[in-house]
């Protein structure tokens, strides 16, 4: 955790030098078997932060969720989606059933094997695999969680869903994409619209008997509370059973930009925010993703870093069980400040 906290004294460290055209920040205390001259702005060292502290790292203390990202093709545009999503970003392609099928194969030979297996997107309806990967991944025996807008992709496959319900007994859930609790809201984000197609969505999902839950944003002006009260107030309106005061069933992400100035995490900051790292999401997930291109998909740290290579830790999961630097914006801002996860 970098300046930016107004941490106690006995905690901060003692006072740098601002190198000459130094990025930002003051010049770090380089470890031995780097030239002391050399600074580092923010997240830009693996191993130092910008004030020249070892940066925090997280390991991974059991898989509980393994994430697939189905492909970053979506039918929606949404303003800050955390991985640019849309009708034409293929940067992470569609992965196929079979190669799912090998990542489900290796987590069942984990001790313990994951609790959850969780598929997202882009929009997880839109590949063509997708009923597939879910079958296979509930007669496997895992819990699935699938993160939808609701909207026509997921609605054209009302039929085999309710099949796979009836089949897997409270095993599938769906968490829909509502971003504010009033359609002008949710409509600023997602575009004209995008409001009563989603609402039907989530109506048909509560009715027809479902486990469901509902992720939202906090861009708007207004505290927790008054989200959630407002949530509140709209499921109870449409008549679904949702809770808004569990963080589990109304899922409040907090917002990130890739430009934010938001603090490094360093080791010592777990003390200072009285924070374990067990609690961090890389401790406890991994996403698989297939980058265009590729031969083979690979697997990532979390589901919220697609596209950083820094973050791919390998081809399998036994490959992707080390630990995580936490060098990157979001890590600080959604994880560790945020205590945020995309985890059921």
């Amino acid at each position: 955790m970098d300046q930016a906290f107004s941490a106690p004294q006995s905690w901060r460290s003692p006072p740098v030098t601002r190198a000459p055209n130094s990025a930002e920040g003051p010049s770090a205390t380089a470890p031995e078997h780097m030239h002391p001259a050399i600074s580092f702005a923010k997240f830009s060292h693996p191993e130092v932060t910008a004030t020249g502290e070892r940066r925090a790292s997280v390991s991974l203390k059991a898989l509980e969720t393994l994430w697939f990202n189905t492909g970053t093709l979506c039918n929606l545009t949404c303003e800050n989606c955390y991985i640019e999503s849309s009708p034409r970003n293929d940067r992470l392609v569609y992965l196929s059933r079979s190669e799912v099928d090998c990542f489900l194969a290796e987590a069942a030979k984990l001790d313990p094997p994951p609790n959850e297996i969780g598929f997202t997107g882009g929009e997880p309806f839109m590949n063509p695999g997708i009923l597939g990967m879910l079958e296979d991944s509930l007669a496997a025996g895992f819990a699935v969680l699938v993160l939808t807008n609701a909207m026509k992709p997921m609605q054209r496959l009302k039929a085999p869903l309710l099949d796979l319900n009836r089949r897997f007994p409270s095993k599938l859930a769906l968490r829909v994409s509502l971003d504010h609790y009033e359609p002008s809201g949710h409509e600023r984000l997602r575009g004209p619209q995008s409001w009563p197609r989603t609402i039907d969505g989530l109506l048909w999902l509560a009715r027809s008997g479902f486990t469901v839950s509902v992720a939202g944003r906090t861009v708007w002006q207004e505290t927790d509370a008054q989200i959630r009260a407002g949530y509140a107030a709209l499921f109870d309106r449409l008549g679904v059973g949702i809770d808004a005061a569990d963080p589990g069933r109304l899922v409040l992400f907090p917002e990130m930009r890739a430009d934010d100035d938001v603090p490094e995490i360093t080791e010592r900051c777990w003390g200072i925010l009285g924070k374990n790292p067990d609690s961090v999401m890389c401790a406890s997930s991994r996403m698989v993703v297939k980058r265009k291109g590729a031969d083979k998909p690979a697997v990532l740290s979390c589901t919220l870093l697609p596209y950083d290579n820094a973050f791919e830790l390998g081809a399998s999961l036994a490959e992707a069980a080390r630990p995580v630097k936490l060098n990157h914006r979001y890590c600080a801002r959604f994880c560790v400040l945020g205590g945020a996860s995309c985890s059921g």
